[in-house]
């Protein structure tokens, strides 16, 4: 069963409630028209004065105004392609921080579901707003490939070719998500990764490639069987970032063609499949259902700002 959470923040109709109270009205008697607002029954006079808000307390009321913008809902759609449903989230490099992560960075365990990095980040004064899970890890719930945290490299690039352990990161060529410290991203293979030789802040590598230099991968067979729920990223641009999790099984082939023909991807990595599962404030979880969910060795998110 689905995982879902209230929504709904009062804040902005209370505050335009509560400075809407501060202003007295001009109450006069009714016009020739015979309008019915308030009548007084004192005798004519000038109109009174209406009292505003003292500056400290606009101030106030401007600060919480501006922490709400920067606590707005990433960009989430259900998007339907081939008959199929899919939860597309674009994540704006300029506005969203996008961030990884395995441990807690106090006890050294790994975080392994989403509700667990949740609840660390309301611990810190921090609302998640998205998560999805990261690449493909091993039996030992350590990521299979590259795996970059805040510059510091966990586990390194992994260019081991045809291992039948390795599953779908076996397919080739796999790739690699970064997010450089200028705070652009890109997806590349991970051959064309370790030639460009740029070290990442936050970086997931996973398999196989779904879309290359614009045309799908050559591995990828139309009509096949192998439907599984399936997640992938693509940098779309430089500082918007994609993903998508289907909402049912699909196979690679429809899964790529997401990327390429609909969502306009050129280079899109796979993520995962059958244990995929997004999370966004708001609407809930998407992608797998929660009794498959395995712990993940790697966790994308969107967290709001600490607050004081």
């Amino acid at each position: 069963m689905r995982q879902f959470l209230a929504h709904g923040d009062g804040l902005a109709s209370y505050r335009s409630s509560f400075l809407e109270s501060w202003v007295v009205p001009d109450l006069r008697t009714p016009g020739p028209g015979g309008d019915h607002r308030l009548m007084s029954t004192a005798p004519d006079r000038p109109p009174s004065r209406p009292r505003f808000l003292p500056c400290w307390l606009l101030l106030a009321a401007a600060l919480a105004t501006g922490c709400d913008r920067q606590a707005q809902p990433v960009a989430s759609k259900e998007q339907v392609f081939e008959n199929q449903n899919f939860r597309v989230v674009r994540i704006d490099l300029k506005r969203e921080t996008l961030s990884l992560h395995w441990k807690d960075p106090d006890s050294g365990e790994a975080f392994g579901t989403i509700n667990a990095l949740r609840q660390w980040g309301m611990a810190h004064n921090r609302r998640m707003l998205f998560a999805a899970n990261a690449g493909i890890y091993d039996r030992q719930f350590a990521p299979l490939g590259l795996y970059v945290e805040n510059g510091k490299t966990s586990v390194p690039l992994n260019l081991a070719h045809g291992n039948p352990a390795s599953g779908n990161f076996s397919l080739l060529p796999n790739g690699v998500f970064a997010i450089y410290p200028d705070g652009h991203a890109d997806v590349q293979t991970s051959a064309a990764f370790k030639a460009a030789g740029k070290p990442a802040q936050w970086a997931s590598q996973s398999g196989p490639m779904l879309v290359i230099d614009g045309k799908l991968n050559d591995q990828f067979i139309d009509d096949s069987n192998s439907l599984k729920w399936r997640s992938g990223v693509c940098a779309k641009t430089p500082h918007q970032v994609v993903f998508a999790v289907s909402e049912a099984p699909v196979n690679f082939h429809t899964f790529a063609r997401l990327f390429k023909e609909e969502l306009g991807c050129r280079n899109a990595l796979y993520l995962d499949g059958t244990i995929s599962q997004f999370y966004v404030e708001g609407e809930g979880y998407a992608g797998a259902p929660t009794f498959m969910v395995k712990p993940y060795a790697g966790i994308f998110a969107v967290f709001t700002q600490p607050t004081p």
